[in-house]
């Protein structure tokens, strides 16, 4: 939040132009070079800046000696070799590692329920024919349909993201074909089917509900398994483009500089910090969730 000319301004909420506090172009303003303007406190400007006010894209070049700088008061884990802060990259890295998780999880859980429901459901020849079909589809080499996809389309979210979910279901299709399968035999199965039920509603009515286990049993492990994908890819060089913030980045970036451990050190003391709160909260929901933990022998 800022004051200028006595007027308020929130550059969190929309974009203003430097020329709206007196600058020259219509690209966005840099407050923490007009915080330090003369003619900004001038003006009676002031602001409220953030704990962390620096941009993950901004190169602090200006700086004595050669970047990657060390840490200090203003940068508290330093900066890395283009002189941008780690910090700030870390936040905005754990932003796109965690959107880009749970978007992976949400598409593959998707299709590996139908796909296995369909396979556990129907059986016979449907199911020997799906088998057939994962197993070659499983076995195809997911790093090189990457690279392929990047080489032909270019890196970006969602080509990653297209891709990874191509082979992500696969697990959890296993799992639901078995549930399925066992469980379409069951007494209230075969009841809504004398009743005349239609197989769709048999299918996500009847069965489904009864067959989440392995859906809350694996989601974390998806989720774990997006994060670990994309840092991987960034750090191999097929991820997300630059300069895009990314822990593999940071990773790569501290094996090129080994005189300043703060760059690989802080990146993987974040991933390991984020598994290991992401299997957690993951155990946690499947505990809550599961009915059987409510039961009590008396």
């Amino acid at each position: 939040m800022l004051s200028y000319q006595g007027h308020y301004y929130f550059p969190s909420m929309r974009f203003y132009a430097a020329d709206t506090f007196g600058g020259r172009y219509k690209t966005e303003a840099d407050y923490l070079a007009l915080r330090n303007d003369p003619t900004f406190a001038v003006a009676g400007g002031w602001m409220i800046l953030p704990p962390i006010p620096h941009s993950p894209q901004h190169s602090y070049l200006d700086l004595s000696g050669n970047p990657p700088y060390p840490p200090s008061r203003d940068h508290w884990l330093g900066t890395d070799g283009s002189g941008r802060d780690v910090l700030a990259r870390l936040i905005y890295g754990f932003r796109i590692s965690m959107l880009f998780a749970l978007a992976l999880t949400a598409v593959s859980t998707v299709v590996g329920i139908v796909i296995g429901a369909i396979q556990g459901y129907a059986g016979g020849v449907v199911d020997l024919t799906g088998q057939r079909i994962i197993e070659v589809w499983s076995s195809l080499p997911g790093l090189y349909v990457v690279i392929l996809f990047g080489a032909i389309y270019g890196q970006g979210f969602a080509i990653l993201l297209l891709v990874l979910s191509l082979f992500q279901w696969i697990g959890l299709s296993y799992y639901m074909r078995g549930e399925f399968y066992k469980l379409r035999e069951q007494p209230y199965v075969l009841a809504s089917r004398a009743l005349g039920a239609r197989h769709i509603r048999v299918l996500f009515r009847q069965i489904l509900p009864n067959a989440m286990t392995p859906v809350i049993t694996i989601l974390p492990f998806t989720l774990v398994a997006g994060i670990s994908s994309l840092t991987a890819l960034d750090f191999l060089g097929f991820g997300l483009p630059p300069p895009t913030p990314s822990w593999g980045e940071l990773i790569d970036e501290g094996l090129q500089n080994l005189q300043a451990p703060w760059l690989a050190g802080s990146a993987v003391a974040a991933l390991f910090i984020t598994l290991m709160l992401a299997t957690m909260i993951g155990e946690g929901i499947r505990d809550a969730l599961d009915p059987k933990s409510l039961t009590k022998l008396r």
